[in-house]
């Protein structure tokens, strides 16, 4: 498992959007697998959107709300060990793609690479 963003994986085969709403429209039109249970609420992604809560906050909220209900290895099983988890956010900025990362990699002692930061070079 890995993960990246729709800029740069969206067209993978592999790829799993967990973004609350993919690109859907134009030539970057997501038409992969979604797995919804892990993108964040409405309301957590507005108020982070508006700059209402910090990284801190909103890490603690999206455990609390998202995370915390589900179980890690679930949903390893269900999005299978070669799934690429998408969202929008570039390789190296905080995003929700990587708390689901650092979860399964501490709940279930693997590891989930980011992939993207030499592709993301080469789109500058």
């Amino acid at each position: 498992m890995e993960t990246s963003s729709f800029k740069l994986a969206g067209s993978d085969p592999r790829a799993v959007s967990i973004a609350r709403y993919p690109p859907w429209r134009g030539p970057s039109a997501f038409k992969g697998k979604r797995y919804l249970a892990l993108a964040p609420s409405i309301g957590l992604l507005k108020a982070w959107k508006a700059g209402e809560i910090s990284q801190a906050e909103y890490t603690q909220r999206f455990y609390q709300e998202t995370l915390s209900p589900l179980d890690p290895g679930l949903v390893f099983q269900e999005l299978g060990a070669e799934a690429i988890l998408l969202c929008y956010e570039d390789p190296g900025e905080f995003c929700h793609r990587r708390l689901v990362a650092s979860w399964l990699e501490e709940s279930l002692g693997v590891s989930i690479p980011e992939r993207g930061f030499r592709e993301l070079e080469g789109l500058k």
